[in-house]
C-alpha cells in the first residue's frame, strides 16, 4: 500500500495528508473552483504553507469490467470532508476505486460508511473515525497539536501504512461501540458548546452541564441499544471521562463553525438522533431543543452574513 488519496483539507484531512507525504504517493482530490482557490493561497498547518500535488475528480477514467487505470489508482482513499461535503466527495471519488481500493471515513456521525457503501458496494468500507485535540480552522489555515488518532476496523494493509507514515491510530475490539462512544460526545459536547459558547474547560467544571450531558447519553443509549450496540452499560461513564481528557481552553468543531458563521453538523448529531427516535418509538426531548436552537444560531449567522 503506497498511493494515498485525501478527500478534504480541513483539520483533520490537513493534519494527515503532511504525514501520509513523507512516506506515501500522496494526491488531494480537489474541484476546480478549490484548486484555483489553493493556487492563490496554500494551505498552511501551525503557520507553514503546504504544498500537495493536487487531482481532479475528471482525472481518472476506468474500463468498467477489468478496473484498469488510465492514471492515479489509490490503495486508500480517506475522506476527511465536514458532513455536508460527503455527498460531494462520494460522487468525486468513482473515478479513483479500484478493485483494491480500501476507503476510510473520517467524518462525525455514525452513517458515513453506510452511505458509502451504498453507492459503492464492491469498495472496502472500514468504520472509522478521528479522536483528539480540537483544531482551530481560519479559512485555508489549521493549528493543531498534534494530539489525536485515527480508531478503524482493524486491516493489517491499512495498519502496515499507519506505522509506516506514523500516523497514530488504534484499532478497538469493539468498533461499534468505540464509534458511539464518538457519536455520543459529539452529541453533548458539540452541540452545547455550539449554543453556550463555552469551551471544553467551562463545560467540565460546570455541574449543571454535567447533569445535562446525562440526559442526552440516556437519548443516545436507548437508541444505540435499538441498533445491536452492545456494552452500553458504561456509555455515560465513558463519554463524561473522554471529555475530561479533552484540553480546556479547546472549542469544539461546531462552536467554531457557529462563530466563523458556517453551517454546522446538527443534522447528523441531532438531527440523526429525532430520526432514528422516530424510527424506534423513541422520545428525544433534549436533542429537539438542540437542534432548534442551533438552527437558530444558524439562521441568524446568514442573516448577518447577508446584511453586512
Amino acid at each position: 500500500m503506497d498511493k494515498v488519496l485525501i478527500c478534504g483539507l480541513g483539520a483533520v484531512g490537513l493534519t494527515f495528508a503532511v504525514k501520509f507525504r513523507e512516506k506515501c504517493d500522496l494526491r488531494i482530490l480537489v474541484d476546480e473552483e478549490r484548486l484555483e482557490r489553493y493556487k492563490k493561497n496554500k494551505p498552511t498547518l501551525n503557520g507553514k504553507a503546504q504544498e500537495f500535488e493536487y487531482v481532479l475528480p475528471s482525472n481518472n477514467t476506468f474500463t468498467p469490467v477489468s478496473f484498469t487505470p488510465v492514471s492515479f489508482t489509490p490503495d486508500l482513499i480517506i475522506i476527511a470532508t465536514k458532513a455536508q461535503g460527503l455527498e460531494s466527495a462520494i460522487k468525486n471519488i468513482k473515478n479513483f476505486i479500484g478493485k483494491n481500493t480500501i476507503i476510510l471515513s473520517l467524518l462525525n456521525g455514525i452513517s458515513s460508511e453506510e452511505k458509502i457503501k451504498a453507492v459503492y458496494p464492491e469498495a472496502v468500507v472500514l468504520k472509522s473515525y478521528f479522536i483528539g485535540h480540537s483544531a482551530v480552522r481560519e479559512g485555508n489555515s489549521v493549528t493543531q497539536d498534534g494530539v489525536g488518532e485515527i480508531v478503524a476496523e482493524k486491516n493489517p494493509r491499512v495498519i502496515e501504512i499507519f506505522k509506516r507514515c506514523g500516523i497514530n491510530y488504534s484499532c478497538p475490539d469493539d468498533i461499534d461501540y468505540a464509534m458511539w462512544l464518538k457519536f455520543t460526545m459529539n452529541v453533548f459536547s458539540n452541540q452545547t458548546s455550539a449554543i453556550l459558547n463555552m469551551t471544553f474547560g467551562e463545560l467540565k467544571r460546570n455541574r449543571t452541564f454535567i447533569e445535562f450531558a446525562k440526559k442526552l447519553i440516556n437519548e443516545v443509549r436507548l437508541i444505540a441499544e435499538k441498533k445491536g450496540v452492545n456494552n452500553l452499560d458504561n456509555l455515560e461513564a465513558d463519554a463524561l471521562h473522554a471529555l475530561s481528557l479533552m484540553c480546556d481552553e479547546g472549542k469544539t468543531s461546531m462552536h467554531q463553525d457557529i462563530l466563523a458563521g458556517r453551517s454546522t453538523e446538527v443534522d447528523i448529531f441531532a438531527g440523526e438522533i429525532i430520526r432514528l427516535g422516530k424510527e424506534f418509538k423513541i422520545p428525544t426531548p433534549y436533542n429537539q431543543v438542540l437542534y432548534d436552537l442551533i438552527k437558530v444560531k444558524e439562521e441568524d449567522n446568514e442573516h448577518r452574513i447577508h446584511t453586512c
